[in-house]
């Protein structure tokens, strides 16, 4: 449809972290027809580093929508167009990409794909807050999917998954049809069984046949454990989950890692025995000064800074016929949640003090498994940091976030017999492990770098300030 382009604002897909290059919409926030204003909300996007909300960069009236719900998209490309009604040309309706794709009911979903049981994060997050059994909305997003107006209206009702029968007048599913999740008629689904049920039995003492449907991957937000498929116990040895978009687009970057970039690794010992009793001299004060923990990666995180103030190479990029050294040291913290791995950035490490790390961290790892990073979250890394030993690890090789040059992991803490000059002594020790992209660094340099690294961590000593 024509509009005048004065009066039209095109929305495009941002860059949203140095190596993303694409992202997927999740899910319309906001339908064609709809007043917008500056800054708000428009949909939710995912990559493989965040899940977010895109905000508008104009006001008006959602004209057009170009790029449907679960659609990947590269930086730049237009996704919808925003304006005023005028800029239409007179009899155009507000469309969106199939001009359906957003209507409600039989009447304009009859081309478009069964979304009734495909929920986005923010949804069952929203869902599970307040005990919404999803299985019982009527979806008006596309393809029926159910949207979070859909659930702020359950909400608002009363429907929910403890209250019986739901105040919704809508059926999910039309007579003789299908069930999505199943595969079975609606007579035939069994009783759905949720974690807060009536006997008072938690989801992980429930039987495998009696857990609710999975038909999503993992994400943010409950359920923690995945349930398996009814269809999926009935005879066979295996069950299926589906890709999440954030699933996909990680694997997406960890073949673009290990395809381009070529991997090397080296490990060194660290005698952290000091850096234990300077952590345990100050944890109980902190705690009480700060309200979080003071954890070793702080440590170490300044030992690494400090290390590349001497190493700066380290901290650089590869670009064909010129290796751009970041004058910027910012440290991408990697953090594991239950279905991804997040790699947040702590900006300007190196002008912030131990304490200031640590503070960082708090706040990083809280927004990362509370799932509410922002693409400014995720922007502007230059090494990753990631502390494998938080959950037992002794030695690792972790694989490049692309397009930095290492990657570092800290492995675990482990009490062992050392020789000490000529005698044998029990001491803290821990590996750390160096992922180097080969085209710009050698071993010598690496090696010099990790025990630079090592020589700062091993310095630590009891009176070392951390403000």
């Amino acid at each position: 449809m024509a509009k005048h382009a004065a009066e039209v604002a095109e929305i495009v897909m941002p860059q949203l972290a140095e190596s993303v290059v694409d992202a997927t919409i999740s899910k319309w926030l906001k339908r064609p027809g709809d007043r917008v204003e500056e800054y708000e909300p428009l949909c939710e996007i995912v990559t493989d580093k965040v899940t977010a909300e895109l905000p508008s960069t104009a006001a008006g009236v959602l004209l057009e929508i170009r790029v449907r719900e679960g659609e990947t998209v590269g930086v730049g490309t237009v996704i919808c167009t925003v304006g005023d009604v005028q800029a239409q040309e007179p009899g155009a309706s507000f469309g969106s990409a199939g001009d359906d794709d957003f209507g409600a009911g039989t009447g304009t979903e009859r081309n478009a794909p069964d979304m009734r049981a495909r929920y986005s994060p923010a949804v069952r997050m929203l869902a599970a807050e307040h005990g919404i059994d999803l299985r019982r909305l009527t979806g008006t997003g596309f393809g029926g999917r159910i949207t979070r107006k859909d659930v702020l209206k359950a909400i608002e009702a009363g429907a929910g998954a403890r209250d019986g029968e739901p105040r919704n007048t809508g059926t999910p599913f039309a007579p003789g049809s299908r069930d999505f999740s199943t595969g079975r008629a609606p007579s035939q689904r069994p009783d759905a069984v949720q974690a807060g049920n009536a006997s008072g039995r938690s989801i992980e003492e429930l039987p495998v046949e009696k857990l609710p449907v999975r038909s999503t991957g993992l994400h943010l937000s409950p359920p923690a454990v995945p349930p398996i498929p009814e269809d999926a116990t009935e005879g066979r040895n295996e069950y299926l989950i589906d890709v999440t978009p954030v699933r996909s687009t990680i694997a997406s970057r960890m073949r673009q890692s290990v395809t381009e970039i070529p991997h090397a690794w080296m490990m060194v010992e660290v005698d952290v025995t000091n850096l234990v009793a300077l952590r345990n001299k100050l944890k109980d004060e902190f705690m009480k000064r700060e309200g979080f923990n003071l954890t070793y990666l702080a440590f170490v995180l300044k030992a690494v800074v400090n290390a590349i103030k001497d190493y700066p190479i380290v901290n650089s990029v590869w670009a064909v016929d010129k290796i751009i050294v970041k004058r910027d040291i910012n440290i991408s913290l990697a953090i594991g949640t239950e279905d991804a791995v997040y790699t947040p950035v702590i900006k300007d490490a190196d002008r912030k003090n131990i304490a200031g790390l640590a503070r960082e961290i708090d706040t990083l790892t809280k927004k990362a498994r509370s799932g509410k990073l922002t693409p400014a979250d995720m922007q502007g890394g230059t090494i990753t940091v990631n502390n494998t030993g938080s959950f037992g690890s002794i030695l690792s090789q972790p694989i490049i976030n692309y397009p930095q040059a290492v990657n570092l992991t800290f492995e675990a803490i482990v009490k062992r017999p050392v020789v000490i000059g000529d005698m044998i002594g029990v001491r803290s020790m821990a590996n750390m492990c160096l992922s180097l992209d080969h085209r710009i660094l050698d071993g010598v340099i690496c090696g010099r770098f990790l025990q630079r690294v090592k020589e700062n961590i091993e310095a630590y000593q009891l009176d070392t300030a951390i403000y």
